[in-house]
């Protein structure tokens, strides 16, 4: 059967902390740590061996994947960064805190720049510091994101899935990949085919592998998360309070 294992970061400090993050490169906190070697444990406990693994170009993905593999003994996996598997750019809406943002531009606009599928936040200028074009990790990237919504994550992400993964898949590899909420959400989108309203309704646990297995022509055989119903339950109800603008 063939295979692929996703896992969202573990808790990030900017996570802990309730802010936008998108393309800032924040790093795993304490507990963002232990949830990636809990990942490493579960996944290592069920016998899984990798051929190739990937992440986006921010850290806190990046540890996740190294605390992952170390937790299985098997640092030499080959890795691979690329930064179509990046967070959604949040644009100017990046650092700042979640809770005094609504209180500013008000929890409908909001709401909107959160969970319009197709709205995306005010872009950063060229001129900010925060704008990717002055971060030497994508020199050799064009047209950079100023800010991103979902669809437009979507186009990046599948673009990154036929190119890199769809041919390891033909060739009966199994990998994991190491990404974000927004990315992953995109990658679920596409995989299971789900529509614009039952995407945005749906969140990413942090530090949970989540297994996808494949027919031969790649058709989505199953999929599961690799954690009890109730650990489980409780990491989503998290994940979907921390986005709520009541926070």
């Amino acid at each position: 059967m063939k295979q692929i294992v996703l896992v969202r970061h573990g808790q990030s400090v900017w996570n802990l902390q309730n802010r936008f993050t998108g393309w800032v490169d924040v790093d795993l906190s304490e507990r963002g740590i232990s949830e990636a070697r809990a990942a490493g444990k579960a996944l290592a406990e069920r016998g899984f061996r990798f051929d190739q693994a990937a992440s986006s170009m921010l850290k806190r993905a990046i540890r996740t994947l190294w605390l992952i593999l170390d937790e299985m003994d098997q640092m030499y996996v080959p890795v691979e960064t690329d930064w179509r598997l990046n967070e959604r750019h949040y644009g100017a809406l990046q650092g700042l805190d979640k809770k005094e943002t609504t209180d500013r531009h008000g929890e409908k606009q909001v709401l909107k720049w959160r969970r319009g599928y197709a709205v995306s936040p005010p872009a950063l200028t060229r001129e900010d510091d925060q704008h990717p074009a002055h971060d030497l990790r994508y020199r050799e990237i064009n047209n950079l994101p100023a800010t991103e919504s979902l669809a437009d994550t979507l186009v990046r992400v599948t673009q990154w899935w036929d190119e890199q993964i769809v041919p390891r898949l033909e060739n009966n590899q199994t990998l994991i990949v190491a990404a974000h909420g927004n990315s992953l959400r995109a990658l679920v989108k596409h995989l299971d085919g789900l529509s614009e309203d039952e995407i945005m309704q749906y969140n990413v646990p942090t530090g949970i592998p989540l297994v996808y297995r494949f027919n031969d022509d790649l058709t989505v055989a199953g999929s599961e998360y690799l954690a009890d119903q109730s650990a489980l339950e409780a990491a989503v109800s998290e994940v979907k309070n921390q986005a709520s603008t009541h926070q």
